[in-house]
């Protein structure tokens, strides 16, 4: 049975003065992965997860995820790529749709969000990877567009997604995709099965990654033995990240750090 990497999440309802002391101790604990949200309104997901790269010197650090309404692709890269290459290996970026009635608020939603959201990210990896390149889409235009600066080390570029589309979506275009809200891990072989199709339809054969975020209450009792089985459960059905969370009404990971570090 696979066993999968663990991580934490800072959930953005803390303050980001608390960050450092969080990334520093995920650390120390031996805790592999720290993640990170760009939710409407509170912190910036791009500015947080290069201060928590730049405090340490071992811990993967992901954005699950950057809303696509909220960038152009090419800014996206940019700033991907540059972090790549101040991190090499350390960084996970994930792209997404966005809470849409947020994106509404900003005078940002999309007409189609899928179509942007396949637009945006397919850009995004290219450039990564080198190309230039000319498009003239329905929400994407870009005219003889190159890196300048290519990461060496090309970081996995992640999808979130909770429906059939988007999750297909994920494994035609993507290296790994991101899920929520998950509460059981029969919900995490059907999503698996949406993207198997996606890179079936894609002719993608490279690594693909699963990362699968579970909320638990960090007041309640057995911590360490919910995160064990909960890593069991998802392991055995393909997830290769676990990361746990702790609720928007009581954020603090540290909790969560103590029982995934002690594993």
């Amino acid at each position: 049975m696979k066993q999968p990497t663990l991580g934490i999440t800072f959930r953005p309802q803390s303050p980001p003065e608390r960050l450092r002391e969080v990334a520093l101790a995920a650390e120390a604990a031996g805790v592999s992965e720290l993640w990170l949200w760009e939710d409407c309104f509170l912190e910036g997901g791009l500015t947080a997860a290069t201060a928590a790269l730049a405090w340490t010197e071992r811990l993967h650090v992901g954005i699950g995820l950057l809303p696509v309404p909220l960038r152009n692709p090419a800014v996206t890269a940019m700033e991907i790529a540059t972090l790549a290459r101040l991190f090499p290996g350390r960084f996970m970026p994930g792209l997404g749709h966005g809470v849409l009635d947020w994106m509404a608020q900003v005078g940002a939603r999309a007409a189609s969000p899928m179509t942007l959201l396949r637009e945006h990210s397919s850009a995004v990896y290219h450039l990564l990877h080198g190309r230039t390149l000319d498009v003239d889409g329905r929400f994407v235009h870009l005219e003889q567009v190159t890196l300048e600066y290519p990461p060496y080390v090309v970081p996995p570029l992640l999808i979130g997604g909770r429906g059939p589309k988007t999750l297909r979506l994920a494994g035609d275009v993507a290296d790994g995709v991101i899920l929520d809200c998950i509460t059981s891990a029969s919900q995490v072989r059907d999503a698996r099965r949406h993207v198997a199709e996606g890179r079936s339809a894609g002719g993608r054969t490279g690594p693909f990654r699963t990362v699968v975020y579970i909320e638990l209450d960090t007041a309640s009792a057995g911590l360490q033995g919910q995160v064990a089985d909960w890593a069991a459960q998802l392991g055995a059905v393909g997830a290769d990240s676990v990361v746990f969370q702790a609720t928007g009404e009581n954020p603090d990971p540290r909790p969560l750090l103590e029982a995934c570090g002690s594993r």
